[in-house]
């Protein structure tokens, strides 16, 4: 079933995430206890995310059906339909990278505390990724409709669980299954920020940061390993490390390979200093317009998530 067997790792925190959630629904009282429980789910949500994104990119089952089936868990998982990645993240941020056809870029974060930056992300892009996510979708319904059944699917089911749990427990919902798929998606979204802020896209090996802690890259599944993910998005993410190790380390600035994140995230969001990765001070140039971007599905059949591949 699996095309990787390490893939059993990721599929694991899958496992704790729900009984985490169960154990913490069933235990229903606010104490010390829930607290570890919510910062378990938490964790494990966001590993969702990342692992999310690494499906997308490169289905992890061998049969389309399991891979779709998958991407409604990982819907469930980190509360956002699974390939509604394919427009905002597939397409804009990968073939357009930090440029007006990108809805993510970095050129979005434009306050001078910097922390700010970090913090408010998600919000500062909110609007330009539902707005892609939402043409992208509509041209979608004629141009592939097996997509956008997936897409429906994922959503469809989505909202009706988060309705059910809502009306079991209003209270608990908000705290076991909102927040930490809020979480989640602040998270995977603010990553885009630390992996580009500062950095030269049109250079064949420095548009991307690389954060190389062994015990983060454990955790979020070789995330940290940007810049060969960019040129290489369908490779499996267990394979990045010794990719990067080959045809990256060699060629990069070493300014984009930290070696500590949180030592990057007190210098940059801690102390305020917002640097490009030759060590200046740096604030981006002006935003331009969103540029609407919609290319035909058989342009990108390889960046569509699991309808890539066969039946």
């Amino acid at each position: 079933m699996l095309r990787r067997k390490i893939d059993l790792w990721p599929l694991s925190t899958h496992v704790a995430y729900f009984t985490l959630l169960v154990l913490a629904w069933n235990h229903g009282r606010y104490d010390w206890t829930m607290a570890a429980y919510v910062a378990g789910i938490c964790l494990t949500a966001f590993q969702g995310a990342v692992q999310n994104h690494n499906a997308i990119h490169c289905p992890v089952f061998t049969k389309r059906w399991m891979n779709r089936a998958y991407q409604v868990v990982l819907t469930l998982i980190y509360g956002h339909p699974s390939s509604s990645y394919v427009p905002g993240h597939n397409l804009g941020h990968h073939k357009a990278t930090d440029t007006p056809k990108d809805a993510m870029r970095t050129s979005k974060a434009r306050f001078r505390l910097n922390v700010l930056n970090i913090l408010l992300f998600i919000l500062i892009v909110a609007k330009s990724v539902a707005s892609a996510d939402s043409a992208y979708a509509a041209a979608m319904r004629k141009r592939h409709p097996v997509w956008f059944r997936q897409l429906a699917i994922e959503m469809t089911t989505l909202i009706t669980v988060s309705a059910v749990l809502l009306y079991l427990d209003w209270k608990l919902a908000l705290l076991l299954w909102f927040f930490p798929h809020f979480y989640a998606q602040w998270g995977i979204t603010g990553i885009n920020l630390l992996q580009h802020d500062g950095c030269d896209i049109q250079s064949k090996y420095n548009h991307s940061r690389n954060f190389v802690d062994p015990l983060l890259n454990l955790l979020a599944f070789n995330n940290g390993y940007h810049t060969i993910h960019h040129m290489k998005p369908g490779l499996h993410w267990s394979l990045a490390k010794e990719a990067h190790d080959r045809e990256v380390a060699p060629h990069i600035h070493p300014n984009l390979v930290q070696k500590s994140l949180f030592k990057y995230l007190f210098i940059t969001y801690g102390l305020n200093k917002r640097l490009d990765y030759l060590g200046n001070p740096y604030f981006p140039p002006p935003d331009p317009p969103d540029e609407n971007w919609i290319p035909a599905p058989d342009e990108t059949p390889e960046d569509l998530g699991a309808v890539t591949l066969a039946a």
